[in-house]
């Protein structure tokens, strides 16, 4: 019997307690299995991690890279159809967006209250690979390109945040505050490997095969991602939780229960998950006012389509290659040596500084190195970070209002920002104007980051005592 007054300092996730055959307890401490010694050997040299965390962690860092690789595959085609309606069509792209994230999300959390985590991931990443076939179907009955891709934008704007939201929820419900420190940027780096794979595939093919044809790839990574959702859900049913929010098992086999729109009431009745409402807003934000400058100065340039996509592609490629480099080698180890606070600093300093120099120098170039380093150090640093905050809250937080702030926030202030921006630019203000204008809002991001660090730190004392 292996529970969490017997277990090995650095057991894998949690889950409830149970018998298990003695073969398969030794293989998952790293004892008996040279294999997994190995494996353990060799990924201690990038990463902090214990004997017993090897096999979820490997899972793990094969979930997100089936994720990210299928979404970037796609991402260079949403891209080119955002901008080839013409600017003036983004802000109403952007409000269908928050608009389908209205009626997603309660669906979502009605989904989650009823079923258990073992089924619904499974139910979420099936459900939008039938979506890729419809619009493969619709592509290749030769439907105007110009319709679908409107729905098209649309649904990929929904689909990624909601696939990486489900992905980080089940991360936060099975790793413990410690393990997430310390693997978070390592399994980031699985979602990293797997974008700069996807770039790759875009990059190489988009005039060969065609986008239809990248459809059905993008569907078949999501069917793999569920296979390694299958296998980390069984492994972290074997080892009770040593960390639960509430002291209870976060098995795969418990309902989370409670209403359709639990996930907004726990929002509001949190200051802590209000301060990360804020932080979302703060990224959502300025992440829009880089989008908008980015569409506009490509939009300048004189590109075809295909080009055009090829180059967005190239952008993803290099963003990649960078995060996937940080990630590997220095995110976890950052996170615990110099604190959660100033993980959580990069990369609203990093936005303050481009903003201004953006306003100094609007170029092609200048817009592209801006993209591609805030991009690189927000998801080989940042977004890590900002997900060890999330395991410290109960088990229902962890997919309703996660998924809340993940989507309906994060997609909301990107339609108020497109809105606001398209009407600042009606009233003669320059790019330059805005970008000075909006520099100021790093500082505040700065700040709140700080004290959502602080009080994660609170939190995690508290749940080990």
């Amino acid at each position: 019997m292996q529970c969490a007054s017997d277990a090995a300092p650095a057991a894998a996730p949690r889950a409830a307690c149970r018998t298990t055959p003695p073969r398969r307890a030794a293989l998952r401490r790293g004892e008996g299995g040279g294999a997994l010694s190995t494996a353990a050997a060799l990924l201690r040299r990038v990463c902090d991690v214990k004997d017993g965390e090897v096999p979820a962690l490997l899972w793990s860092f094969g979930y997100f890279f089936c994720v990210l690789c299928g979404y970037y595959i796609l991402r260079p085609v949403r891209e080119e159809m955002g901008i080839s309606g013409g600017m003036d069509r983004l802000p109403w792209l952007f409000t269908a967006v928050f608009a389908s994230m209205l009626a997603a999300v309660p669906a979502f959390s009605a989904l989650v209250s009823r079923v258990p985590r073992r089924r619904f991931i499974p139910i979420v990443y099936r459900f939008f690979a039938s979506n890729l076939l419809v619009f493969f179907g619709l592509l290749s009955l030769g439907v105007p390109r110009a319709e679908v891709g409107k729905v098209f934008y649309v649904w990929l704007s929904v689909f990624n945040l909601f696939v990486v939201s489900v992905f980080w929820g089940v991360m936060a419900d099975i790793w413990r505050s410690e393990q997430g420190k310390r693997l978070f940027g390592f399994i980031a780096a699985g979602g990293s490997a797997g974008a700069l794979a996807g770039s790759l595939v875009t990059a190489a093919q988009a005039r060969q095969i065609g986008a239809a044809n990248l459809l059905l790839v993008s569907a078949a990574l999501l069917e793999l991602a569920v296979l390694c959702a299958g296998r980390l859900s069984r492994l972290s049913g074997g080892q009770e939780g040593e960390a639960a929010p509430q002291g209870s098992g976060a098995g795969g086999d418990e309902r989370i229960g409670g209403g359709v729109l639990r996930g907004v009431a726990l929002v509001f009745r949190s200051p802590y998950l209000l301060g990360i409402c804020a932080q979302t807003l703060f990224q959502s934000m300025t992440a829009t006012v880089l989008y908008f400058e980015q569409a506009r100065i490509v939009s300048l340039a004189s590109m075809e389509p295909a080009r055009r996509t090829a180059m967005f592609a190239t952008i993803d490629l290099t963003v990649n290659v960078l995060t996937l480099l940080v990630q590997a080698l220095v995110t976890g180890r950052l996170i615990t040596r110099v604190g959660l606070g100033v993980a959580l600093a990069v990369v609203p300093a990093l936005t303050g500084v481009g903003l201004v120099a953006l306003a100094v120098r609007p170029t092609l170039w200048m817009i592209i190195a801006i993209q591609g380093i805030r991009r690189s150090v927000h998801y080989a640093v940042d977004r890590p970070a900002r997900e060890v905050l999330f395991t410290v809250v109960a088990r229902e937080e962890k997919y309703k209002a996660k998924s809340f702030i993940d989507t309906v926030v994060f997609r909301g202030g990107d339609a108020a920002s497109a809105w606001a921006l398209t009407g600042l630019s009606a009233l003669g203000l320059t790019a330059a104007a805005l970008s000075l204008a909006v520099a100021p809002v790093a500082g505040v991001w700065l700040a709140l980051n700080h004290r959502l660090a602080k009080a994660q730190a609170e939190r995690a004392r508290g749940e080990a005592e």
